[in-house]
């Protein structure tokens, strides 16, 4: 392989694997404000014992995730210099605010959260709490900014010229509130918000299946199926409003998303299939006309096409994104089915009874990850060729000095390291959940011995 997929393929592994702590995060600091507030405004021990329960899961998350995301800062002095010059104005006032305004306030609001029980008031601690929840969110903030004013730039100028040229900021707030940024910030923040929320369902209905910890159990995950319900429902109107930007600042994007190829007619809106770069057709179940619609809000409507472009111009794996796009909405139906029938079950009062059910939230945990990700592929391999959208191409931003033998050893390197990594956090996470949310252990917890005032 060459040094540019080499580069590719080292970046699209490293990121992806840190992308999987902080959504967990950003969810997981949701949860425990609504847990602890819940204390607060109760008095009920329950809801604080499930507060420090969570935060200890929340530590080891947030430790792993701190430690995976260094690399990729190094990585684009490394293999994209000319990419890191061209938008080091741009990313550089990104990345100092989330530094000023983000990682400060949720690292120093972190020391009270894990260890201010008890020496602090619940009201500070509850405040910590929140702090650490919005730093996380903020981080996202600046993160997706930055990467959205790669999608669609605003607010710029371009100085110098050929491989000397970068970017410069003109006004700040256009590349903060560019085109992309307030609905992809959104469509990410949701996405968090899901991934702790069935983080803390998958645990729950753990305890459930084992019959331990019952009680505990069964508030948690109504708390949890409460945020997933109202995220998932979310998240269907958002990915639609995003799309709509992509339709508008990406045309050739949304032409890969949804395989779509002869710009002169209607476009159909895939329920699943496979493209044929070869024969530039795709085949699978659609929806005459339903893309025109959503897109136009007329089903006879034309949108461009792949063959609107040039060849040099369209994303080179179509069916990639085509697959990664449609997997990441066959999911979002999936959950929102999934928490509508839990939350249907729990008006009718059944929601415990069905065993094979809470089998199904304990495996969930792996869905709203998938979803990220794949999310994400689609996203970025989508952009491509361009790294900057129409005008910095892949190609173009690599560094001069790097060779392929470089990139190789160092992803073979980052992959043994990341390897060890996740069994270290997939063993801590499963000694804590086997633990359990209680230091004594001599304590029965079960359901005969919780006084009804203290149901959900």
């Amino acid at each position: 392989m060459n040094v540019e997929i080499l580069a590719r393929i080292q970046f699209a592994f490293t990121i992806a694997f840190h992308y999987i702590y902080p959504p967990l995060s950003i969810g997981l600091g949701l949860i425990m404000s609504i847990m602890e507030g819940m204390y607060l405004k109760t008095g009920k021990k329950l809801y604080e014992q499930m507060t420090r329960f969570f935060v200890r899961i929340f530590a080891l998350i947030f430790g792993i995730g701190v430690a995976t995301g260094i690399v990729m800062e190094f990585e684009f002095g490394t293999n994209w210099a000319v990419y890191s010059r061209y938008v080091g104005d741009v990313f550089g006032s990104a990345l100092a605010a989330e530094g000023i305004f983000a990682f400060a306030l949720e690292s120093g609001f972190l020391g009270i959260l894990l260890f201010g029980w008890n020496k602090v008031k619940p009201g500070v601690h509850f405040f910590s709490t929140v702090m650490v929840t919005l730093g996380s969110m903020f981080s996202a903030v600046w993160i997706v900014v930055a990467n959205s004013w790669q999608q669609t730039p605003a607010g710029y100028h371009i100085v110098g010229k050929d491989m000397h040229a970068r970017a410069e900021i003109t006004d700040f707030w256009a590349m903060v509130f560019n085109p992309s940024s307030v609905t992809r910030l959104t469509h990410v923040w949701i996405g968090s918000f899901l991934a702790g929320a069935f983080l803390v369902l998958s645990i729950s209905a753990y305890y459930l299946i084992k019959q331990r910890h019952i009680h505990f159990a069964r508030v948690s995950f109504k708390i949890a199926l409460a945020v997933a319900t109202v995220f998932s429902l979310s998240q269907l109107f958002v990915g639609h409003k995003s799309a709509e930007v992509v339709a508008e600042y990406q045309p050739a994007k949304l032409a890969a998303l949804e395989g779509h190829y002869d710009g002169t007619k209607p476009a159909d809106m895939f329920l699943l299939g496979y493209v044929d770069q070869e024969e530039n057709k795709t085949k699978g179940i659609a929806i005459p006309g339903g893309l025109s619609f959503l897109t136009k809000g007329d089903f006879n409507a034309q949108v461009m096409g792949l063959n609107n472009f040039k060849p040099e111009d369209r994303p080179g794996a179509v069916n990639f994104v085509f697959q990664t796009y449609h997997l990441m909405v066959a999911i979002g139906m999936f959950l929102i089915a999934l928490t509508l029938y839990a939350s249907f079950l729990w008006w009718r009062g059944t929601l415990f009874t069905k065993r094979w059910l809470m089998y199904v939230f304990a495996f969930s945990v792996l869905l709203p990850q998938i979803a990220n990700q794949v999310g994400w592929y689609s996203a970025e391999v989508g952009r491509q060729p361009w790294v900057v959208y129409g005008l910095l191409r892949t190609s173009d931003a690599l560094s001069q000095a790097v060779t392929a033998q470089h990139v190789l050893f160092s992803l073979i390197l980052f992959t043994v390291v990341y390897i060890i990594l996740f069994i270290l956090f997939i063993y801590l996470l499963n000694k804590k959940i086997k633990h359990g949310p209680y230091d004594n252990h001599n304590i029965d917890h079960s359901p005969r011995h919780i006084e009804m005032s203290d149901a959900l």
